[in-house]
């Protein structure tokens, strides 16, 4: 095992720095934070290059091992550190977890992050028509999550997995923008993880600024 705490490359804001920092604080894992904004003037520093080459965030370092890719940091903080377990023991349960992952980063991310919250929320004139092209693709995510949703309090049980946290800053931002709200009362049991979640230490350590 590398020595010395990790450290996590990327800026507070972002939906999957705030993932990684969830599985970080459910491990217990005490790590460093450099601040890296690739939507400052100019984009990531240049030798962010060499940690990340295709210049997103977050990256991640233990001793000489470099990681990008969120899915790829958070299953190595798991394995790799002490801690409670984030990953079922079944495989069909492992897989339903990645699935969710992975449905999150494909057809969610795009349409309810940035379709609605940011062009709700950022912009001094949304654009309406963008926002209300992205209100189905959000229902069906929704809907297809809410199916697939077989725990309690958490996503897939009584413990939580790394798809709670993957999900959780997307849905973080999701529900400040006015349709967000409207629509997580269309799926209750979306609403109950929603409100388990934000209650949770990790979250508000997750989602105040690094």
């Amino acid at each position: 095992m590398n020595q010395g705490p990790p450290i996590l490359y990327g800026a507070g804001y972002s939906v999957y720095v705030r993932a990684v920092r969830m599985t970080l604080a459910a491990k217990g894992v005490e790590f460093r934070h450099e601040p890296v904004d690739i939507f400052a003037e100019g984009g990531a520093p240049a030798s962010y290059l060499d940690i990340h080459p295709f210049g997103k965030i977050p990256a991640f370092r233990h001793g000489e091992f470099v990681l990008h890719e969120t899915i790829a940091i958070t299953r190595y903080i798991d394995e790799g550190f002490a801690g409670p377990p984030l990953q079922p023991e079944g495989a069909d349960m492992r897989a339903r977890m990645t699935q969710l992952m992975c449905m999150a980063d494909c057809y969610r991310y795009r349409p309810m992050v940035w379709d609605i919250y940011v062009e709700r929320s950022s912009r001094s004139k949304p654009d309406e028509e963008r926002i209300a092209a992205a209100i189905p693709k959000a229902r069906t995510f929704l809907t297809a999550l809410e199916h697939l949703t077989l725990g309690d309090p958490w996503l897939l049980g009584g413990e939580p997995t790394l798809a709670d946290f993957h999900l959780a800053p997307m849905f973080g931002y999701f529900l400040q923008a006015s349709e967000g709200q409207e629509l997580i009362k269309e799926f209750p049991r979306l609403g109950a993880w929603w409100e388990h979640v934000r209650s949770c230490d990790g979250w508000q350590v997750a989602s105040t600024s690094c």
